[in-house]
């Protein structure tokens, strides 16, 4: 039976193995603090989780949509409006199945096999694998600690800038916790341009911002419909990653390419997703304020105990996430975070994982109350004592 290069060549997701590993110890009564996966613990806010309950009782919501509905729409457009003082066309957006499946077809719209996307690395592992399933090739330019995790695009050869049809920029940062400025993303456009190149920004997480100038949107900058697009999620800033709701928003012929290509794969999101998207984009926003103010107080506690246990940690300005250097050498991360998670119940996931320049590097998911945070750098203090 034959089995595609891709398949053949593809790895298990870290994610999945940890878990795989978590299941087997907890079913041996270790008590597990899972800093692994970004899915966060908050509930949503009562009201979205209300009108959902509603719109599971009417039978017309189990059809097909085909379709964003014009109260989504409008719902869109005035949350970007109000959050970052950027005008929205129905003919600039679309929703998807989250950002992570709007990356895993999003280049079958903008790349034939063999073309080539910039993406830098370390990064979420979709940003390369989605060119890769498009038969497309991708040149990671290292995003390096001294350049603040920023791309340097100076440093991109010319013959890759001149050829590559796309580039992909993810601020704030999942695994790194970076934010990127305005003077960046200038840069960003001017470069798009000069090259005649398509950006793909990964908004995810401009809601959860800690230090600094609150998160902003691509689409702000002068130019950057013009030469691309952001992916927008409402899975962080409203605790619904299970429901998978996300945006595409920009560049209308990119838009509308991305929307003709997926009347042939689906149906739109339902309309229970669409009930929660409006009801959380339209109804009060503590949940998003609350939401940032934990995790800021989860990463303060969790790098002040480490701190307190020996593991001088930098604090991470934003996301969900942490990212610290490994306070030992003498292990590859693969082999540090399996044997912490043996040895103390605290999972964290391997920066190497993140592809090239990971390696050396940790990412911990600020998932548990400060109580448990506090815990588990209390329980990694004891095994770094130990090694």
């Amino acid at each position: 039976m034959y089995i595609s290069k891709l398949a053949s060549s593809t790895g298990a997701n870290i994610l999945q193995v940890l878990e795989v590993k978590r299941v087997e110890l907890a079913a041996l009564g270790m008590d597990i603090i899972n800093l692994s996966v970004g899915t966060p613990d908050r509930p949503p806010a009562e009201h979205v989780m209300q009108v959902i309950s509603r719109a599971c009782e009417n039978p017309q919501n189990y059809k097909y949509t085909l379709i964003d509905p014009p109260a989504l729409i409008c719902a869109v457009q005035d949350w970007y409006k109000t959050r970052y003082d950027v005008d929205l066309t129905p003919q600039e957006m679309l929703s998807i199945y989250g950002s992570q499946e709007g990356f895993a077809h999003i280049f079958h719209a903008l790349c034939d096999p063999g073309d080539l996307v910039i993406a830098g690395t370390p990064g979420y592992p979709i940003f390369f694998y989605g060119p890769q399933m498009a038969g497309a090739k991708v040149y990671r330019t290292p995003l390096l600690v001294e350049n603040g995790f920023l791309i340097d695009f100076d440093s991109i050869p010319s013959e890759i800038a001149k050829s590559a049809r796309v580039i992909v920029v993810c601020y704030p940062s999942n695994p790194l916790g970076v934010t990127a400025n305005r003077d960046f993303y200038e840069r960003l456009v001017t470069f798009a341009k000069k090259n005649d190149i398509i950006v793909i920004h990964d908004n995810a997480y401009s809601e959860l911002v800690h230090d600094g100038p609150a998160g902003g949107s691509f689409l702000t900058i002068p130019g950057a419909k013009d030469v691309g697009i952001e992916f927008n999620s409402l899975s962080k800033s409203y605790n619904l990653t299970g429901l998978r709701i996300s945006f595409v928003l920009g560049n209308k012929q990119i838009i509308e390419a991305f929307r003709k290509m997926r009347t042939n794969i689906d149906y739109g999101l339902s309309a229970l997703d669409h009930a929660a998207a409006i009801a959380a984009l339209t109804g009060p926003q503590d949940i998003v304020l609350e939401n940032r103010a934990a995790y800021k107080q989860r990463r303060d506690a969790f790098c002040t105990a480490l701190s307190k246990n020996g593991w001088e940690v930098p604090k991470t300005p934003a996301t969900m996430f942490t990212w610290f250097p490994m306070p030992v050498k003498n292990k590859s991360g693969e082999q540090f975070c399996m044997d912490l998670l043996e040895k103390t119940g605290v999972i964290c996931v391997p920066g190497s994982s993140f592809g090239e320049g990971g390696e050396g590097w940790l990412r911990f998911a600020l998932t548990q109350t400060p109580e448990r945070l506090e815990e588990a750098a209390n329980r990694i203090g004891r095994y770094l004592s130990c090694i």
